[in-house]
């Protein structure tokens, strides 16, 4: 064995009580290492284990062993039917990876940079092998979560870390038998407000699984009766500036299931950049009208609601869309009638139609409107000033800023 193997063996236990240290110190699920001894020394066995397995190996690049990657795998169960969290799994494995490279430097600065081809050998064997571990400790930390969690819950996971970038995604969605896709639709189903006493979702979102394949999570909002309800749907490339029909589907189930107003914004991406999609897809929703299920619900793009956007970071040009909104107040039915003309593009016919009201009546409501704000609803000036105004209005923006 040469003198950088050596130095790793001869600190081996040294740098495992390194390991087990700062997890005590930096992840707060593991601070219970301090007062149990027991726990304690299990950690440091399987801390040793993996660093002399790594000197064993790696000077004939040998892979692990399919024992090895049990071993590793039942850590993973362990830990999981502890409670560890998603969260502090990744942790783990970015410290003891992190670790493991810093072993491998000490050694190699303390045989005054050592052989470089003991070096070669080591980091050679490290990568692949590292990552055949971590994949097996994940699958056992899975196996368990399995066990452990309803359906519902199993797939709330699997659509966290879809978002989060976390790689369990890969081995929690075959076992519940759902795609993994290459590009996805994020989708957030706004829900302002439940009523007191309404029952758990469980039943509505396990029935939005089976039915459309999806993974889907509830959010609800601190503090309040309200959330958000929050899909990773399958997308093509060429879907990336639309909304795919899936998604259409899952925004009206769901709101026909809520029975509640709710608004949907989406945004698409590559699986890489889902994170960002997600806070794309937030925003959208809170910029978009919200709608009762009986008005068939429809996720927003960018597009629809980009203006809104806009000026909800303005807060003088918002100011003065609400003082216009407010105009409109003392009307009949204004609001509403403008929020249809502009969703059947100015088509009297068809507005008149939707709000069941004569062609007549609909023309006094818009000379209304202009009489109240100065602005004609047909004009250039009305679409752009007056549909933004329903919309805001309509989201409910300004009273969220109200009641803050």
């Amino acid at each position: 064995m040469g003198s950088l193997f050596a130095e790793l063996a001869r600190q081996a236990s040294t740098n495992a009580r390194r390991e087990v240290e700062t997890y005590a110190r930096e992840i707060p699920e593991f601070r219970f290492l301090d007062t149990d001894p027991r726990a304690r020394g299990e950690t440091m066995e399987y801390s040793v284990w993996l660093r002399r397995r790594t000197i064993e190996l790696s000077p004939g690049n040998s892979e692990l062993t399919a024992d090895d990657l049990r071993y590793i795998a039942s850590i993973g169960e362990v830990r999981a039917g502890a409670g560890m969290s998603s969260d502090s799994r990744q942790r783990v494995l970015r410290v003891h990876t992190a670790l493991m490279l810093r072993d491998i430097h000490e050694a190699t600065e303390s045989q005054r940079g050592g052989d470089v081809e003991e070096l070669m050998q080591v980091m050679t064997w490290f990568a692949p092998q590292g990552d055949r571990g971590i994949v097996a400790y994940r699958q056992g930390f899975v196996t368990v979560l399995r066990r452990r969690l309803p359906y519902v819950e199993q797939v709330a996971l699997l659509a966290r870390s879809l978002l989060t970038g976390d790689p369990m995604a890969t081995d929690l969605a075959p076992a519940l038998g759902l795609e993994v896709p290459e590009f996805c639709a994020v989708t957030v189903i706004r829900v302002p407000d439940r009523p007191a006493g309404d029952r758990d979702l469980d039943n509505e979102i396990e029935a939005l699984v089976q039915t459309h394949r999806v993974p889907v999570v509830w959010c609800p909002e601190g503090g309040t009766r309200g959330g958000e309800l929050i899909a990773v749907t399958p997308c093509a490339d060429g879907e990336l500036r639309q909304s795919p029909a899936p998604v259409t589907d899952l925004v009206r189930d769901f709101a026909e299931a809520l029975g509640r107003p709710c608004a949907a914004g989406t945004a698409t991406a590559p699986r890489s950049e889902l994170a960002d999609a997600l806070d794309r897809a937030r925003r959208i929703s809170e910029a978009a009208p919200l709608r009762p299920a009986s008005a068939r619900l429809r996720p927003h793009t960018m597009p629809d609601v980009f203006v809104e956007l806009a000026v909800a970071d303005v807060p003088f040009i918002d100011a003065w869309l609400h003082t216009v909104a407010q105009r409109l107040d003392s009307g009949p039915d204004l609001l509403v009638t403008l929020d249809a003309y502009y969703r059947h593009d100015m088509n009297r016919g068809a507005t008149a139609t939707a709000l069941n009201v004569h062609p007549r009546t609909l023309d006094y409501r818009l000379r209304r409107v202009r009489e109240l704000t100065g602005i004609d609803p047909g004009s250039t000036s009305g679409v752009r000033t007056l549909s933004s105004a329903v919309t805001r209005r309509l989201s409910g923006a300004w009273d969220r800023e109200t009641a803050t």
